[in-house]
């Protein structure tokens, strides 16, 4: 029988459905930490904002044609993972050590927790190459160590730059540092991961990508630019783009349309230089890298861009 009181609760209950909606915001976990707060302008949902006035120019610039490509897998891809790995440490018991850093004045000083056999992005076919991430949780603190070029100097360790994130804060780089990224912000929270995401069935916050030309100028939520022009058909590093709503992707692959649907929902952020449409995660076994191969079927023409302009935590 319903009651009064029921009536009041269902009333309730729809009345916060259509505030939050299906995609209200939610903290991806990872180790028993959050990956940054639900409020997080990596968590927050983005379907609903409007278009940006700038979205063709944008979008043509990075290209039209080009097809996604998921920059994560399984296996090996010449000789190293495929992805940008990372590791779950107990900073009590993992040894902190001091890291040497080009970028020293934007840097954070640490010490860091550097597991033995730390993973680092490209190794160990491309020892000396490349990005070189390495990434580390300290499920301890919930701390998210983030280093750049990370390579032996005889005895010490060595990086081109090194971040310290709160995994509990929304807190930024301060304007125009960099971190291990070239846009200015964390790496981990725009992976596509396996653990305490995908396996969950959905991926629920935005995704990093890389364009080959950006911007002189950085957006929010980033804080530093690596362009090499001030032309304004460029894309500046922080822009958030979204696979358009209309676009089909019940066709796609299980895992492909986890990743295509996360990427209406949540979109993409900008973070770095490289080539077009590449999506970031991290490597795991369980990827199929078959399945992962059909977002090549989604182009730049299926994309917008998200004005931004009043999203903050």
């Amino acid at each position: 029988m319903t009651t009064p009181a029921t009536v009041k609760l269902l009333a309730a209950a729809a009345v916060t459905f259509a505030l939050t909606g299906a995609t209200a915001a939610r903290s991806p976990t990872l180790a028993g930490c959050p990956v940054f707060p639900a409020s997080s302008v990596w968590n927050q949902p983005v379907d609903k904002l409007p278009v940006a006035a700038d979205s063709a120019t944008l979008i043509s610039s990075i290209g039209l044609t080009a097809g996604v490509h998921a920059d994560f897998g399984s296996g090996l891809y010449d000789g190293s993972r495929i992805g940008i790995p990372y590791v779950v440490v107990h900073g009590n018991k993992t040894p902190k050590s001091r890291v040497t850093f080009d970028y020293a004045d934007e840097s954070d000083k640490g010490p860091y927790p550097i597991p033995a056999g730390v993973p680092i992005e490209g190794a160990p076919a491309h020892a000396n190459a490349g990005d070189r991430h390495a990434l580390i949780v300290d499920r301890d603190s919930c701390k998210l160590y983030e280093l750049y070029a990370l390579r032996r100097q005889g005895s010490h360790w060595a990086a081109g730059s090194g971040a310290i994130w709160n995994l509990r804060s929304n807190a930024l780089r301060p304007a125009t540092w960099t971190s291990a990224d070239a846009a200015g912000l964390p790496i981990l929270p725009g992976l596509a991961r396996w653990d305490g995401d995908a396996s969950t069935g959905h991926i629920d916050h935005a995704l990093r990508f890389t364009v080959e030309r950006t911007r002189r100028a950085f957006i929010y939520p980033a804080r530093h630019q690596a362009g090499d022009s001030n032309d304004p058909s460029l894309p500046p590093m922080g822009l958030r783009v979204r696979l358009k709503a209309g676009v089909d992707i019940s066709k796609l692959p299980p895992q492909a349309r986890m990743v295509a649907q996360a990427m209406k929902t949540y979109g993409l952020i900008l973070a770095d230089n490289g080539s077009n449409w590449y999506v970031s995660g991290a490597p795991s076994p369980h990827w199929s890298n078959d399945q992962l191969h059909a977002l090549g079927s989604l182009t730049g023409s299926d994309f917008e861009v998200v004005d931004t302009s009043k999203l903050r935590p």
